[in-house]
């Protein structure tokens, strides 16, 4: 698949109109992040929209991970809510946590985390296994999503046999594979030259439009601000008022 560079860029202004009007994927109120005596994030109260794209801003040391983190169910708050989907995860035992994290929320991890051994089918299926939910219909659909997201011929290639950008691919296509409402994406340009950055920030925003699902980016890097409905900048661990980019 050939992703045309000379594409619109900007995210369409009416989607963000309508995602804005729909119940919001995540919701923090008076969120609070400590680890012993540093206080990573201090009462963050946000919404993430259905259906947008929405960066997180700020330097090294912010507070952008840790945020992310929080929203994808990978931590708890020290204080305040988690609401995902309307509901509330702050009496959820860690099984039911896990539980929810697996079936609502995919992740593109900065270093992709691909399994060095298996192919790229089967690091797409890893979820999927992990949940004991492996089938044939499913086997197909990890193809189908390699295909979609510009693998067609390498299904059967080990990360150490694909470049930096097929890698970071395949991770995407893992992120899809159990139709999540949100994906969460750490600094996915970091390692990226201008025209990867975008080819990669116009098949997400593609993937935002077809797959309907909600996508929150942690970035320090402004050439993707443009692909972005939505951009809020973290500043020393809080959200000051007016942030909105």
């Amino acid at each position: 698949m050939s992703i045309d560079l000379h594409e619109s860029a900007p995210h369409d202004a009416d989607a963000g109109h309508v995602a804005a009007r729909a119940a919001p994927v995540a919701r923090l109120i008076g969120v609070s992040r400590t680890y012993g005596d540093v206080h990573a994030l201090a009462d963050i109260n946000l919404d993430v929209q259905a259906g947008e794209m929405l960066a997180i801003v700020g330097p090294s040391g912010s507070g952008k991970t840790t945020l992310l983190n929080l929203i994808g169910l990978l931590d708890k708050p020290s204080a305040g809510e988690i609401q995902v989907l309307g509901e509330s995860t702050a009496r959820l035992s860690p099984v039911e946590y896990a539980k929810r994290r697996q079936s609502s929320i995919g992740f593109v991890f900065q270093s992709y985390n691909l399994i060095p051994v298996l192919d790229a089918v089967d690091n797409v299926l890893l979820p999927l296994r992990l949940a004991g939910r492996t089938s044939h219909a499913q086997n197909a659909r990890a193809r189908e999503l390699l295909d979609e997201v510009g693998l067609q011929g390498h299904h059967h290639k080990r990360p150490d046999q694909m470049s930096g950008g097929q890698r970071q691919r395949v991770a995407i296509a893992r992120a899809l594979i159990t139709e999540p409402r949100l994906v969460i994406a750490d600094e996915p340009t970091a390692s990226l030259d201008t025209d990867n950055t975008r080819a990669a920030m116009q098949l997400f925003q593609r993937l935002n439009r077809t797959h309907g699902a909600t996508f929150v980016f942690s970035t320090h890097d402004e050439r993707a601000l443009r692909y972005m409905s939505r951009s809020i900048r973290l500043c020393d661990g809080r959200l000051p008022d007016g942030e909105e980019l």
